[in-house]
């Protein structure tokens, strides 16, 4: 592993396909100008807003964002993570997977989001991820890169299982994507709290790239797209507004968290 640039980026996906890959392509090529070699791509990337729509189209959406991702590796040779779009499954539903994408196009690894958001929140807003979404059977992988370290993958909701986090810490993650569209209610007080405590308990860096602002007529995602050291302090954040948050991942400092707080050597239960 190298010291390198990593990119979380932010979005405001809508229901309009085409829009949402113009958008993220204007923001790939943000990252890499700045010199990022790991661009991460939110959750729901290239479709948001509306799910019948998004499950009546889910073939076209799936095909039109795993051609992205490769076309947008390969023209800028970097490393891609789309963090989440649909791939169709069985009896009308389909996986939210993400996708990881080497920079000569490659598929390096995909994970099929496990948990599910089934959520009445207070403000009135309901969610039933599970209507449309057929959940993952198997835990996310890591992909050992020699350049850019162990990856691990996971998705939004995600974040609130640290058993899933362990797993990755077990097979030797180093760095852990979350990419999201948290939703605004929850986002205020747990988004940040969360992606430091993952960081924290599992001595890695956290790369959380997010969606933000309004994406229909009810559902808005809480933004603040951020990359977490593994301290637990926040080297970027994009904030509310779309964008690019860009901080250095630096083996020296993983090394030097981790001799300073061995607590990945002190676990009991495994």
């Amino acid at each position: 592993m190298k010291s390198y640039l990593a990119a979380a980026l932010q979005m405001t996906s809508v229901p309009d396909l085409q829009q949402n890959l113009a958008q993220a392509e204007d923001l790939i090529d943000l990252a890499v100008r700045q010199g990022a070699e790991l661009v991460t791509l939110p959750e729901n990337f290239s479709f948001l807003g509306d799910e019948e729509a998004k499950q009546a189209h889910a073939k076209a959406i799936c095909d039109a964002s795993e051609q992205f991702l490769k076309k947008m590796a390969q023209r800028h040779q970097v490393t891609v993570l789309g963090g989440g779009y649909p791939v169709p499954g069985q009896d009308g539903k389909f996986y939210n997977t993400a996708l990881l994408v080497a920079p000569d196009g490659g598929e390096l690894m995909r994970y099929e989001k496990v948990h599910l958001f089934d959520v009445n929140l207070p403000d009135g807003n309901t969610y039933r991820e599970s209507s449309t979404v057929v959940s993952g059977q198997d835990l996310p992988a890591v992909h050992p890169s020699k350049a850019l370290g162990h990856l691990g993958l996971s998705v939004c909701y995600d974040v609130r299982f640290p058993e899933l986090y362990r797993h990755l810490s077990q097979m030797g993650a180093e760095v852990l994507m979350i990419p999201a569209a948290f939703t605004a209610f929850t986002g205020k007080d747990h988004w940040q709290v969360l992606l430091q405590a993952r960081a924290i308990e599992n001595t890695a860096y956290v790369i959380a790239p997010a969606q933000t602002g309004f994406h229909n007529g009810r559902r808005q995602s809480h933004g603040h797209a951020m990359i977490v050291d593994p301290w637990g302090i926040v080297l970027d954040d994009v904030g509310v507004d779309a964008g690019v948050a860009i901080a250095e991942i630096n083996p020296a400092r993983l090394s030097q968290v981790r001799q300073q707080m061995p607590s990945l050597q002190h676990r009991v239960f495994i």
